[in-house]
């Protein structure tokens, strides 16, 4: 019952920023509880069957039932704790990626999915800029769902974004979240930042004849709405003879590529947040973290997301900056 009023709690809360944050808090755990009760649950039970099957004394039965029931409750609420502690821990992935036809090597720096709004506020946004400017790189991509509010609540922990340091500057996607938040008024803010919004369109990166084209198109979730859809002819207009690196929030936006981009940059999947949920996650996207070879040319690297969506709890995907070295082939 208890976790059933937190589920029914948070969802309420998400309207009213003004609530106090440790009771956000408490109101956004019953998710993520709930989850890991359940997968715990499964197992008792699978346990519990194989008790009743194997020839025992009644004594002995009931030592290894009362084992059971304790062991379930430690490790549901152990997972619980080590999962509230891995939503803090921000973790900075290296990847190297070949890139055909790339003339010198250049650095990204990947972020997705801070989800700013709740939990996520300006000391955990100073953190993670922190973080981004330690790799000292040519360029830094946001990938989506950088709001989860209005802006008029958040543009504070929005300027915590003018920091961001790089040798290019800073590039922006929107994700489906920025949809349900009022998507005009956030790529305003974002513009206002100083930051780049790629809105079905492309820039050229480095120097000339050795650089590399950017491009980015609006978020699938554009098509339901009827507006901001994305159109990758539109975004590939007039690129220059060189490879072409495609910001795109959702990872089954691949399918929509069909030539002329080397490298697709997603985030969405949270790399499923808390295990084993990547598994359902999985149904609906085509890869869930990490770099894939999608087909002779296209490759595609999803960022885990470098904040969290509902409860502030990971477990098995870890919250990730990634450190991306484009290198030549």
């Amino acid at each position: 019952m208890f976790n059933l009023l937190g589920i029914f709690g948070y969802i309420i809360a998400r309207y009213f920023v003004s609530i106090p944050s440790w009771l956000y808090f408490l109101l956004s755990l019953p998710i993520g509880v709930l989850f890991l009760m359940f997968c715990t649950t499964v197992i008792y039970d699978g346990s519990r069957l194989l008790l009743s099957r194997v020839p025992l004394s009644d004594s002995r039965r009931s030592f290894f039932k009362k084992s059971l029931d304790l062991s379930s409750v430690f490790l549901a609420s152990g997972l619980s704790a080590r999962a509230m502690y891995n939503a803090k821990v921000i973790t900075t992935e290296q990847v190297d990626i070949k890139i055909k036809n790339l003339k010198q090597p250049y650095t990204i720096a990947q972020i997705s999915d801070l989800h700013i709004g709740g939990l996520i506020d300006g000391h955990f946004v100073k953190n993670i800029v922190n973080n981004v400017n330690k790799i000292d790189a040519d360029l830094v991509v946001i990938t989506g769902d950088l709001l989860d509010t209005k802006v008029s609540f958040s543009k504070t922990v929005l300027l915590e974004l003018t920091k961001l340091k790089s040798r290019f500057g800073t590039y922006y996607i929107v994700g489906n979240h920025e949809y349900f938040h009022g998507v005009s008024e956030i790529l305003s803010a974002v513009r206002s930042l100083g930051i780049k919004v790629l809105e079905n369109e492309n820039i050229y990166i480095g120097a000339r004849g050795a650089g590399f084209n950017l491009a980015g198109v609006y978020d699938l979730f554009g098509y339901r709405v009827g507006h901001h859809e994305p159109d990758l002819n539109k975004a590939l207009q007039n690129v220059k003879q060189a490879p072409t690196v495609l910001l795109a929030h959702q990872p089954k936006y691949i399918s929509e590529v069909k030539k002329g981009v080397d490298l697709m940059l997603s985030g969405h999947t949270h790399g499923g947040q808390i295990y084993p949920f990547k598994y359902l996650v999985a149904l609906a996207q085509p890869y869930i973290s990490g770099l894939h070879q999608h087909d002779e040319r296209l490759q595609i690297y999803v960022n885990k997301g470098t904040g969290f969506w509902g409860p502030p709890m990971r477990l098995g995907a870890s919250a990730e900056i990634t450190h991306i070295t484009l290198l030549p082939s």
